[in-house]
């Protein structure tokens, strides 16, 4: 018995036999690959929830508040949208910035935005007597944000309510022409509505540039060191 156990093992650690691979065991099925999502976003830029698979298309959705909810809604962000609603009574060129910088993640696109609204802000009020060159600049931060969240635009919003707009979306090319007129009309006869109504969406969906720095890992180089000799 202990020559055939002798044998047995030889023949298993002969390199010139055939070695079978070892016996893997069986793998799980793989999962379809997914990719983490941020839903929303806290006052504090922290995500609220996850989902979506990889490569789903982002499904048309309707504006989180409407432009007249001036107060916004009784949720964690109650006190986000009592500030917006502030901004865009007393300092309308702070809210457009704000928004500006906040959609392109950008800390240093406020004071660009800020500035080129003030100016047209000021040459409104002082040669027609109200602002109406600013909304020829911001409305296009309107088209920007719908484009970017895929959200309904205004003829989109009336059809899916009463089915009046339905003979004029005939394709996606008109429906957007006529979004686009009417994100020009938001911004001139409902201005400051229209940059809450934004700001809102905004602080809902996109946390604020300065959440995303990054820490800087300082390396430090080692002190001068000196060979001593030994007494």
């Amino acid at each position: 018995m202990a020559e055939e156990k002798k044998l047995n093992h030889e023949q298993e650690a002969n390199p010139l036999l055939k070695q079978q691979p070892p016996q893997q065991p069986p793998k799980a099925e793989q999962t379809t690959e997914q990719q983490d999502r941020y839903l929303g976003w806290t006052a504090d830029g922290l995500p609220i929830s996850h989902g979506s698979v990889m490569g789903q298309p982002i499904p048309r959705s309707p504006w989180n508040s409407s432009a007249c909810a001036c107060l916004g809604q009784s949720d964690h962000f109650c006190s986000s949208d009592l500030e917006v609603c502030l901004l865009g009574s007393v300092a309308p060129c702070v809210l457009y910035g704000s928004n500006m910088e906040r959609l392109h993640s950008n800390p240093g696109t406020f004071g660009n935005h800020c500035l080129h609204y003030s100016g047209l802000y000021v040459i409104g009020n002082s040669c027609f007597g109200w602002n109406c060159l600013a909304p020829w600049l911001s409305y296009h931060s309107r088209t920007e944000i719908r484009r970017r969240f895929n959200l309904e635009g205004s003829c989109e919003a009336l059809n899916r309510s009463c089915g009046c707009c339905g003979s004029y979306l005939e394709n996606e090319e008109q429906r957007e022409h006529y979004e686009l007129a009417c994100d020009f009309a938001t911004h001139v006869f409902c201005h400051v509505c229209a940059l809450c109504q934004e700001g809102r969406e905004l602080r809902r969906r996109v946390p604020h540039p300065g959440f995303n720095a990054q820490p800087v890992l300082v390396m430090i180089p080692p002190g001068e060191q000196t060979m001593g000799r030994g007494a």
